[in-house]
């Protein structure tokens, strides 16, 4: 089942890369290819559900897709223009590098607050509850680093990295909400039950993500 669908997977993406053969790399194309591969698979898996073979249903997907030839064109004055690039690449990395920063400084808030309502010794419901900004931070910091663009990586698809911030953010609300029970309760079990769903919730995404993860390295 894995080798057929990796079988497959090389059948979208080569059809792909030969759709825009000769047009210049870019941000966008990256987003464009990333985009198009994921509706193919979609239709693939639909077709596939209908009784289809494997390649009758890539055929039907890609018909279904339409006349691409427009964006092809699009893609290939883009590449042509470095300009841009310049100005789309400057625009996306200052989005992503103010998420950055905001996550940070979001993640020092709520570690420096818990710190300083822990040793004033509050209830540990008080102390802890601002430690939802770590959780904040860390799912911001995880978006926003992966969707920057650098010299050797493409910027990850929206939607991917929006799903890592996800699997990172449930990762520590599971250690947040296994702090709070555990002080309040004095129960270890308790804080285990507790925690137990956001933890593995988190470690099943983000393995599933790692395992099915695409190349965005730059080709020179």
């Amino acid at each position: 089942m894995l080798k057929n669908k990796k079988t497959i997977d090389d059948k979208v993406k080569n059809h792909i890369e030969h759709l825009f053969d000769g047009v210049g790399a870019s941000q966008q194309l990256f987003d464009l290819k990333e985009e198009l591969a994921t509706n193919l698979k979609e239709k693939i898996a639909d077709y596939r559900s209908k009784g289809m073979e494997d390649e009758q249903a890539l055929q039907e997907a890609v018909i279904s897709m339409g006349d691409l030839s427009g964006l092809v064109d699009d893609m290939r004055k883009l590449g042509r223009d470095k300009a841009k690039q310049a100005v789309y690449s400057t625009k996306t990395a200052r989005i992503s590098l103010a998420g950055i920063i905001a996550g940070v400084l979001l993640t020092l808030f709520g570690s420096f607050t818990v710190a300083m309502l822990y040793f004033i010794n509050l209830s540990a419901e008080e102390a802890f509850g601002p430690g939802i900004f770590i959780v904040a931070g860390g799912a911001l910091f995880t978006y926003s680093i992966l969707t920057m663009e650098t010299g050797k990586k493409y910027a990850m698809n929206k939607i991917r990295a929006a799903s890592y911030a996800l699997a990172v953010g449930s990762l520590l609300f599971g250690i947040f909400v296994a702090a709070v029970t555990g002080l309040t309760s004095d129960e270890i079990y308790v804080s285990i039950a507790s925690s137990m769903l956001f933890v593995m919730a988190g470690v099943g995404l983000f393995l599933f993500l790692c395992l099915t993860g695409t190349d965005r390295l730059k080709t020179k």
